[in-house]
């Protein structure tokens, strides 16, 4: 079997799983890279190939990464070729790191910062609802229903479902959205010149803008989504209800928010203060 047919036949078992985009294209990158750089058939392809690729490439990468390149390689070799070349590598332990958040101003800062008003809606409803880039690239007119002001996430992360309640401030602004793709005949909310939008439309926007915002951060699309969550955790909302906003299917994925509630913590007085 060639690399290119053994790549294929990983696509279509993708595919038949249903697993979603973004898990297909990074299992068949990681695949094609050890392909490449053992310059073997798939068949050929050993235990040591696979130890002499983490040594030399994966060294600086983070333990999430290295879980899903082992993932990716089990995957393919034990659906297509029953056997598990990865069987005698030791997962490294998944790292727990507390996400960058913006403060309320610099959310502010940066959606002010945006001039055009198409990409300032975007930034701004995955700020205002919590949306994963996916989620919003994928959002249809029909998603939403203005007279109940609220939304539908359909088959977001783990092939869940879930609602969102319309904000308001936006409401207006999304109607005049809304009307205008149905009026060009467009399905998506959200369209580019060349048709649908992708994730790196979005995370150029978010980059260009916190920079001329002054934001010295590193700022990206998800970093609006955690501070969605910090925010509402610190006006008070129950855990358990932001953690159906985030479509979050345990618990334990939400709490990572309890931790980096600055706010909060600000308000914490030391003991040596009453003494």
């Amino acid at each position: 079997m060639t690399p290119k047919e053994f790549l294929e036949k990983i696509r279509i078992e993708l595919k038949i799983s249903k697993n979603s985009n973004y898990t297909i294209r990074n299992y068949l990158r990681a695949n094609s890279d050890l392909l490449d750089f053992c310059n073997k058939s798939p068949e050929d392809v050993r235990e040591e190939d696979v130890k002499a690729f983490m040594a030399e490439k994966l060294t600086d990468s983070s333990s999430s990464s290295i879980i899903v390149f082992l993932s990716a390689l089990r995957y393919a070799y034990s659906n297509l070729l029953k056997k598990d070349i990865t069987i005698g590598i030791k997962r490294p332990k998944r790292e727990r790191r507390i996400p960058d958040v913006l403060t309320k101003d610099e959310v502010k800062r940066l959606i002010d910062a945006i001039p055009t008003k198409k990409s300032k809606l975007m930034i701004s409803m995955i700020y205002a609802c919590g949306f994963r880039v996916s989620e919003l690239i994928n959002l249809k007119v029909n998603d939403l229903n203005f007279d109940e002001m609220t939304g539908h996430v359909r088959q977001a992360k783990g092939k869940k479902d879930r609602i969102f309640n319309i904000p308001q401030f936006l409401l207006k602004n999304l109607k005049k959205q809304a009307d205008s793709q149905k009026e060009l005949n467009q399905e998506y909310l959200f369209t580019g010149p060349k048709g649908k939008l992708s994730d790196r439309n979005l995370q150029k926007i978010v980059r260009k803008f916190a920079k001329k915002a002054g934001i010295n951060k590193k700022v990206h699309p998800h970093t609006l989504r955690h501070s969605f969550a910090t925010h509402l955790l610190e006006n008070n909302v129950d855990i358990r209800k932001i953690q159906e906003l985030l479509g979050h299917a345990d618990l334990s994925t939400t709490q990572i928010y309890t931790h980096i509630s600055t706010e909060e913590l600000k308000k914490i007085k030391s003991p040596i203060d009453t003494l």
